[in-house]
């Protein structure tokens, strides 16, 4: 049996818990004067009177202030509902924030939500993702961007960590100066050390003449090492000097040459255990490890995926449509390549799609047999009960909510729970329901 809820308006709630507050400081303040002691039948009356204007007075003054908040927010919600952007976001009586604290909480959590989803798309316009982990990521980089700190990148393999050191250098104070990239694993070893500081005429066989090495080029700009926890040991030493003193020799030279330079490093490797293990350099690490910004894993961001397919499909040449069927389980899918492995898969998909519609059928054996998290759970992976109850409702929702194109009074009525409850769970989920309308 649905247990009914009441609800008291707002506009008579917080009056009268003025209002008592009032009467109850007039009746402490008789005690204290010790008036209850000493009354006749007049005093008393006269005190009854005294505490009843008092208790109007402050009922009709608290409900002016309380109208005078509510009534531009009512307004506000009602110009907001004709606009597109929130459609589905707020509710189909405005009115009902007069009478629920709940249901304001709601409508400003949803507001923040797309504001900041469209603050994401102007400031990082080709970082793809408005989940709430991905606006963590932009507030690191906005954050970090103005400085000269050097800044540490750590994510899978496939996360987009070159791109996220590009918007650090694009939002920078260094914009418009040299912005050099060295793939640490693309480099011979024995050309590392001439590609990062150059070499002089003769200094080694093949060296025909003077180089200049790549922080030498960077100077009064950035320089973005990727794959740092590759570099091997005795260059690590040599980077290191860098980074103190911001100096270096090219190879078979003796004079030092001094470098503005900031450095923005990147790597998919466990760089502590590497350093217990005795591969890479804990001076080195702590040099890096100023400011760490870790990038997430597609499948912890899979509200994401519906905006990141849509980007891919518009860049192939082949265009071609993806429905909610295929999309179902690019979403339930781990990703281990992530978003790299993402493209991919969708590239090879539209290749093989029929009338320019990608189906299931079109999309790898292993993404279709791994159709939803809730099959990983069942796999075991040493997950505890409550992690695993975790990743099971959300897939319950966030199927609940594709089924519905994001919107939750339906998606409610699927899982058999009210509204409230459904916003309590997706709020405690951080899903992004406004990313899961392209579904529909």
């Amino acid at each position: 049996m649905k247990k009914k809820q009441y609800y008291i308006n707002l506009y008579v709630l917080i009056p009268l818990i003025y209002t008592g507050i009032s009467i109850i400081g007039v009746i402490l303040a008789g005690q204290l004067s010790g008036h209850f002691a000493k009354y006749n039948q007049v005093g008393a009356f006269s005190f009854l009177n005294l505490i009843f204007l008092i208790g109007l007075l402050t009922f009709f003054v608290s409900l002016l202030i309380v109208w005078s908040i509510l009534r531009p927010l009512v307004q506000f919600i009602q110009k907001t509902q004709k606009m597109p952007v929130f459609k589905n976001n707020l509710p189909e009586n405005p009115k009902k924030i007069t009478y629920d604290v709940q249901e304001i909480e709601k409508i400003f959590d949803n507001m923040a939500n797309i504001l900041g989803s469209v603050e994401a798309r102007e400031l990082f316009p080709d970082v793809i993702g408005s989940s709430a982990s991905m606006r963590n990521v932009f507030t690191q980089i906005l954050k970090v961007a103005p400085t000269d700190s050097t800044v540490l990148i750590c994510g899978e393999s496939g996360t987009g960590k070159e791109l996220i050191a590009e918007n650090i250098y694009s939002h920078s104070m260094r914009k418009g100066k040299p912005f050099v990239k060295i793939n640490c694993v693309a480099i011979p070893e024995g050309l590392l050390e001439s590609e990062f500081f150059g070499h002089e005429k003769g200094s080694f066989t093949g060296a025909v003449a003077q180089k200049k090495g790549k922080f030498e080029i960077a100077n009064g700009g950035a320089v973005f090492l990727d794959e740092i926890g590759d570099m091997p040991l005795n260059t690590q030493a040599k980077l290191l000097r860098v980074l103190q003193e911001k100096e270096f020799e090219r190879v078979g030279a003796t004079t030092p040459i001094r470098v503005d330079v900031r450095f923005i490093a990147a790597t998919n490797k466990d760089l502590p255990r590497m350093i217990k293990e005795g591969l890479f350099r804990e001076d080195l690490y702590f040099r890096l490890n100023v400011f760490s910004i870790s990038l997430p894993p597609l499948r912890k961001r899979p509200e994401d995926i519906p905006l990141l397919a849509n980007y891919f499909l518009d860049t192939f040449q082949k265009k071609v449509n993806l429905p909610s069927s295929a999309l179902q389980f690019l979403i339930g899918y781990s990703w281990p390549g992530n978003v790299r492995e993402l493209k991919n898969i969708l590239e090879q998909a539209s290749v093989l799609a029929d009338k320019n519609i990608i189906e299931p059928q079109h999309l790898p054996d292993s993404i279709r047999d791994q159709s939803s998290k809730i099959d990983m759970v069942e796999k075991g992976n040493n997950i505890d009960l409550n992690k695993r109850l975790t990743i099971l409702e959300k897939e319950m929702i966030l199927s609940a909510l594709r089924k519905s194109g994001g919107v939750q009074v339906k998606a409610a009525s699927l899982l058999g729970i009210n509204q409230r409850s459904l916003w309590h769970r997706i709020k405690k989920l951080q899903i992004d329901i406004n990313t899961l309308k392209h579904l529909q």
